[in-house]
């Protein structure tokens, strides 16, 4: 029998989807019955690759040779959670699964977070989309019922997966305040300039620009 792999954002959401669902028996470290498997990912679990590791033929790598802007941008699993990284490849691999279903949070972390973890494991499988307004069991019940399709979700994944930086060198963070997450953003050169467009910047962000030798912030 086919079954739905769903991947939360963390254990704590995983087991609160179980006990809304019913029926589950748990194993290992995912919860499963005749229709669902439930797992998690425990936040991020793939990170882009270090400048030195896009490609290797280039010997080691230099400021001067900044910006490294790739047609693509490499990934790889996070050392410290490989174990969970490889948990979710076996569950996503299996024959019996045919469908993912992304139960990450809902925002452009999330999106992420389930974005990269299926692209570095290679799966074509088809995906949709729970969007949760609230936890409790009613809401997690009523959102399944109410799955959405990849298509209707791809103006997220596209989100989630671009560089803040354009070509003009300009970061918009309008989608940012004080302390929110950044997504990961390609390598600026020291005497790039650089133009903020919003009135708040995550301290994160502000510490990475200010480290470069010579960037300027308006």
């Amino acid at each position: 029998m086919s079954k739905s792999l769903i991947i939360a954002e963390k254990p704590s959401v995983a087991n609160d989807l179980a006990r809304a669902l019913g029926g589950f028996k748990k194993a290992d470290e995912h919860f499963e019955n005749e229709r669902y498997i439930i797992s998690s990912a425990l936040g991020h679990l793939v990170e882009l690759c270090l400048p030195s590791e896009l490609d290797v033929k280039r010997g080691k790598w230099s400021f001067a040779n900044l910006p490294i802007i790739p047609d693509e941008f490499g990934l790889k699993a996070i050392e410290k959670t490989q174990g969970r990284f490889n948990l979710l490849k076996r569950l996503i691999q299996r024959k019996d699964v045919t469908e993912l279903i992304n139960a990450c949070d809902a925002g452009r972390e999330g999106e992420l977070i389930f974005r990269y973890l299926v692209k570095l494991i290679g799966s074509k499988k088809p995906v949709r989309r729970l969007w949760l307004q609230s936890m409790t069991a009613e809401s997690i019940r009523a959102a399944f019922e109410h799955l959405r399709s990849n298509e209707e979700t791809i103006g997220r994944k596209i989100s989630a997966n671009t560089p803040l930086i354009t070509s003009e060198r300009k970061i918009e963070l309008t989608d940012f305040g004080e302390g929110a997450a950044m997504p990961a953003m390609p390598m600026i050169a020291p005497s790039t300039p650089i133009t903020i467009t919003a009135p708040t910047i995550a301290p994160t962000l502000r510490r990475a620009l200010t480290s470069r030798s010579s960037p300027i912030l308006k």
